[in-house]
């Protein structure tokens, strides 16, 4: 069986189509000067066949600790040495070994960094069995997953203006940001364009418990609020636990929960109602599915999100994503705040991504602006 014989990373500051706020932080904007801390890191394993495989993640350390630099040095120096060995087939090898050699502590040890070599090595494995990436993973029993778009914090008028932009989108992800004042008015402003369309909040750990009640208590008459997302610090599970007694609206776990494992204390705790899986914080494709399952098995729903991703990972997160049923269409934002995904193949109408059939992820990578665009992490 074809081994891998090479491993390539190309850090790429990609640009950003519009502003875009976390309540941890802002993400990017257009005209901004690239920030490295936040740059996609691409990964590239060749087959001695010759196949090709191509994985991507993003580094966000407002969101997550890792950053471009890290992942670059985790994957030059710590992973390929284990992909050496092995072959695009070997996924749960190259985990286990990862873990090993990279101690995963109370959580997913560099999750981001080995999720960009985890999509790359089930796209060379696709394209070496000829078969599309889902069919890998046991077959999709979705051919299309609908999009949630994502509204940034900001001022109203912003909120306003990229809400009617978005109005193809089935659903509205509203981050706030702990400003009780600003926070509500964004949540009536979208509420007011969105119409009957449910309504996502992600507060991104910028909420007390009794902060948040507060909001919900103002907003309590917009029946479209689906549920809350993450709203008081990662590491503090036991709040969340709390929150669930506090409020009426269903609460989601995203940062508090990388792994199976956390997500199965979350559940002992009865410390959320719903989980968000991402591909990136998972460490990979089956690990989000690993994820899913235990989500189920606890009665939890599930919502389907990325962290503005460009098309490598997006095609990976819909491969995923076609095989679950989720609470709400999917966010993955990258389609809608990138100025561009550096891939062929995508097929996105009116907020509706068709997932790929071709082997592998189904798409074709533009190699040459992603080697022409790579930045020296060492001196920029």
């Amino acid at each position: 069986m074809s081994r891998i014989r090479q491993v390539e990373v190309f850090p790429v500051a990609v640009p950003f189509a519009r502003k875009f706020v976390l309540g941890s932080g802002a993400v990017g904007a257009p005209g901004a000067k690239a920030d490295q801390a936040t740059a996609v890191i691409f990964v590239k394993i060749t087959t001695e066949d010759g196949i090709v495989g191509w994985g991507e993640q993003r580094a966000l350390p407002s969101w997550s600790y890792e950053t471009a630099e890290t992942m670059a040095v985790i994957i030059r120096r710590h992973l390929t040495p284990i992909l050496l060995e092995l072959t695009p087939f070997d996924v749960e090898l190259f985990h286990q070994r990862a873990a090993k050699r990279l101690s995963p502590a109370v959580s997913n040890g560099f999750p981001f960094a080995r999720a960009a070599v985890d999509v790359a090595m089930h796209d060379a494995a696709g394209k070496l069995a000829g078969v599309p990436v889902h069919a890998l993973l046991g077959g999709k029993i979705h051919d299309e997953i609908a999009l949630c778009s994502a509204i940034g914090v900001g001022d109203q008028e912003t909120v306003r203006a990229h809400a009617i932009q978005s109005s193809d989108y089935s659903a509205y992800k509203v981050k706030i940001g702990g400003d009780l004042d600003a926070d509500a008015a964004a949540i009536r402003t979208v509420a007011e364009v969105a119409g009957g369309k449910p309504l996502w909040l992600d507060a991104n750990q910028s909420y007390r418990p009794s902060a948040l009640k507060q909001l919900l208590d103002r907003t309590r008459d917009i029946r479209t609020i689906h549920c809350v997302e993450q709203p008081v610090p990662s590491t503090d599970t036991l709040a969340m636990q709390r929150l669930r007694t506090m409020i009426d609206l269903p609460v989601a776990i995203d940062e508090g929960s990388f792994s199976a494992q956390d997500l199965a204390r979350a559940i002992r705790l009865e410390a959320a109602d719903l989980v968000v899986i991402k591909v990136c914080k998972s460490g990979g494709l089956r690990n989000a599915l690993k994820t899913a399952q235990t989500a189920l098995s606890g009665g939890l729903e599930i919502l389907a999100s990325g962290l503005t991703d460009c098309g490598i990972a997006l095609a990976a997160a819909l491969h995923v994503f076609s095989q679950l049923e989720l609470a709400l269409p999917a966010e993955l934002n990258g389609p809608e705040l990138l100025s561009d995904l550096y891939v062929e193949g995508l097929t996105i109408t009116k907020a509706v991504a068709t997932v790929p059939t071709a082997p592998g992820l189904g798409i074709q990578v533009d190699e040459e602006r992603i080697r022409a665009e790579a930045i020296d992490l060492a001196f920029n």
